[in-house]
């Protein structure tokens, strides 16, 4: 999107309903245009899945821990005439993460590849080199191939993605198109460690590489790009976004839930809060899971205005440890990824809507990766996948089961926190349930299973000629990265069609 220009003589008022990091961005984009915005959140904070837990020294991040595809941050910055560095502090994270597996293998990946090259040279040999380089090289035009067409584009449709193929055909073979992401990489990697390492960029949207089309290896490269963690953690950035939009005069409102949309014929009119309040508008922007529209949440006047996404399959879901502690055993750096000693057998009983007995576990050193030594007390984020709550309801015993199971399973690694975790400490898939209306407790929207799941997830545009939708539900996908270009080609999109003229 080119730099941003004020069109205040047609200035209307937008509501955005939501303040995760794809409804921030769209305040902030829409603000600078010089529209009246007004965010309405049902959380005290901003942020979404941009969450913190109070910690000894700093807040412990939840969510995100790390900003990858930097560039679509800066843009961000850039259109609304602001320099991201000028707000934010951030180190680049040379050491992607560090990779253990119980036969003591380590191995590092690397923002350089040929570091990250010799690194698996050393771990599993020459053989496992080459096909690591091969496999860079494959991923990497898979990523520029499809960046465009699909990624950058509000409406990717099959005939845009044949087309960027027909100008690539080379590109055809590095697709596997009949292939899962799992098949595919046990033709490209040899030693079933790699495999298993390569193969859990899949969850990075929510996906297991059992089903996820082998296409998704592409997804390893927004990590290859690099890594940057945000110098005071994560939850800056929303705040920081959130300055921004007061600065230009958007309105928020927390604690405050929307009750319904109101709309007539093709356009939405009103917004109803839960306190009664009603909102004229000209534009809306729902940032938060489509699901909730199809279900009714938001009103029966616009239940119908999005696709029937309600029977779909929902992405993983997720128990996420939040907590600071002193530890002691290997040496962690900012990421670390803790594997099964049975390649994909978490997925088998996720699958059949279990808690994984043996799961990957990965668990982010938040005072790593810095200049300066980490503090005696530090903060750590632990992550295992999880069915969603559409495969299995939560048991009361869940809570005692996954404490032992994860801080068992690291022990076997020489992995010790000391202290006890309380229940306020692990967030759960009925947490998110809770947190994410509609999601059943699904970070990551509708399930990447198949060829096609790209095309079947929800646009920014719904039958409402200024109803839009933002965040990780929708098309490009999960992540923060991808949730803020959902908010640059929705805004595109809103001017495209001169809702905003």
């Amino acid at each position: 999107m080119a730099h941003v220009q004020n069109l205040s003589k047609h200035s209307q008022k937008i509501v955005v309903v939501g303040a995760g990091i794809g409804g921030l961005a769209t305040a902030l984009r829409l603000s600078a245009l010089g529209h009246k915005v007004r965010v309405i959140e049902a959380a005290p904070t901003p942020g979404g899945k941009i969450r913190t837990l109070s910690g000894a020294n700093n807040p412990i991040d939840l969510g995100p821990t790390v900003l990858t595809l930097l560039p679509v941050f800066e843009r961000l910055f850039s259109d609304v005439g602001e320099n991201l560095h000028d707000h934010i502090s951030v180190t680049q994270q040379h050491i992607l993460a560090r990779h253990w597996w119980r036969d003591a293998t380590c191995v590092d990946l690397d923002a350089n590849f040929e570091t990250s090259r010799d690194n698996i040279r050393n771990a599993f040999g020459e053989k496992s080199a080459t096909e690591f380089l091969s496999y860079y090289s494959d991923t990497a035009m898979l990523f520029d191939c499809f960046d465009e067409p699909v990624m950058q584009n509000a409406n990717p449709n099959l005939p845009a993605m044949m087309l960027a193929v027909m100008k690539r055909p080379n590109v055809i073979g590095k697709m596997r198109p009949v292939s899962t992401l799992e098949h595919g990489l046990a033709k490209q990697f040899s030693d079933p460690r790699l495999q298993q390492l390569f193969g859990r960029y899949a969850t990075y949207v929510g996906g297991m590489p059992q089903t996820a089309p082998a296409l998704l290896s592409l997804i390893w490269q927004a990590e290859a790009k690099g890594v940057w963690t945000i110098n005071g953690g994560m939850h800056k950035l929303a705040r920081v976004i959130e300055t921004l939009c007061t600065e230009r005069g958007v309105e928020f409102t927390y604690n405050c839930c929307v009750k319904s949309i109101k709309k007539q014929e093709k356009t939405a009119t009103k917004v109803i809060l839960d306190t009664d309040e009603a909102i004229d508008v000209d534009s809306i922007v729902f940032n938060g899971d489509p699901r909730a529209i199809a279900l009714g949440h938001l009103g029966h006047d616009v239940q119908n205005t999005v696709p029937n996404i309600t029977h779909e399959e929902r992405s993983l879901s997720a128990y996420v440890w939040g907590f600071d502690a002193k530890c002691s055993g290997p040496d962690l750096v900012h990421h670390n990824v803790f594997f099964a000693d049975t390649p994909n057998s978490e997925f088998r009983d996720i699958a059949l809507g279990q808690m994984p007995n043996d799961p990957t576990i990965y668990v982010c050193a938040q005072d790593r990766g810095k200049s300066v030594a980490p503090p005696e007390i530090e903060n750590f984020e632990l992550i295992l996948n999880a069915p969603p709550l559409t495969q299995r309801q939560p048991e009361q015993k869940d809570f005692e089961r996954c404490n032992e199971i994860t801080f068992q399973r690291l022990e076997q690694f020489g992995l010790s926190f000391h202290g006890k975790r309380a229940r306020q400490h692990l967030t759960m898939p009925q947490d998110f349930e809770a947190l994410f209306p509609a999601s059943e407790g699904s970070l990551y929207g509708q399930s990447p299973k198949g060829m096609m799941a790209t095309l079947k997830r929800p646009k920014c545009t719904t039958k409402l000629n200024n109803l839009f939708l933002v965040g990780g539900g929708v098309h490009p996908g999960a992540g923060i990265p991808m949730a803020t270009l959902c908010a640059e080609l929705a805004v595109a999109e809103m001017t495209r069609r001169q809702i905003l003229t």
